[in-house]
């Protein structure tokens, strides 16, 4: 584990953070990977989570959004307390997704947080047209880099709310019909990140649909 400090810290929403870390000596990673943090504390430091980088490789520093849970009092609500200028412990990075080819992002809640740092090279490298993102969300104040993600030259975005039925926005849950309204040909690359029951349904939904098992990477 490398001890690295935490260099700022923004509010991105209610409950999600953003957190610029000092980036250790020979931490190479590409976009799309993870690491595991740890608390620099006693009784925490075997504590592993895993957090996937939101920047990109290039940068001097490395970037995490990380959603705190009250509720359960752990690693990520730790980390919610801690202050710039405190140490975090973070291990080697390991890779979660490869982009392969344009195709359509669903997203629920952080899950957006492994394709923030694939949409933000895309976009730097003019290669973004032709990637949709299906972004899942309680409501409009849960919606992470909202206004980063709708102005992202050739990203298609649609919002699903499950709380709130809000202009410009889809209402309820992703199910079969909702997929065929938005994605009209659906021989394309799936690309699914959120909490594990979504996931789940989304996968049956998919198979529902004929999409093909090979033809969909996820993560949870």
């Amino acid at each position: 584990m490398h001890k690295t400090s935490i260099l700022k810290i923004d509010q991105v929403t209610h409950d999600v953070k953003r957190f610029r870390i000092a980036e250790p000596e020979d931490f190479a990673f590409n976009v799309g990977d993870a690491t595991e943090i740890a608390l620099d504390e006693d009784g925490w430091r075997d504590e592993t989570r895993p957090f996937t980088m939101t920047s990109l490789p290039e940068e001097k520093s490395l970037e995490f959004t990380i959603k705190g849970y009250p509720e359960r009092d752990g690693v990520t609500e730790k980390l919610h307390r801690l202050k710039e200028g405190d140490t975090v412990l973070i291990a080697d990075p390991f890779e979660t997704f490869r982009y392969e080819e344009p195709g359509v992002f669903i997203a629920g809640g952080a899950g957006i947080t492994p394709f923030m740092a694939i949409f933000r090279h895309l976009d730097k490298t003019g290669k973004l047209a032709g990637n949709q993102l299906i972004f899942a969300n309680k409501s409009t104040a849960d919606i992470i880099y909202k206004e980063e993600l709708e102005a992202m030259d050739g990203l298609k975005v649609d919002h699903i709310l499950s709380d709130k039925d809000t202009a410009g926005t889809h209402h309820g849950e992703i199910d079969a019909d909702l997929l065929k309204d938005l994605v009209p040909d659906l021989d394309k690359r799936f690309y699914l990140c959120g909490p594990p029951p979504m996931m789940k349904a989304l996968e049956e939904v998919l198979e529902e649909l004929g999409v093909k098992a090979d033809s969909v990477d996820f993560s949870d």
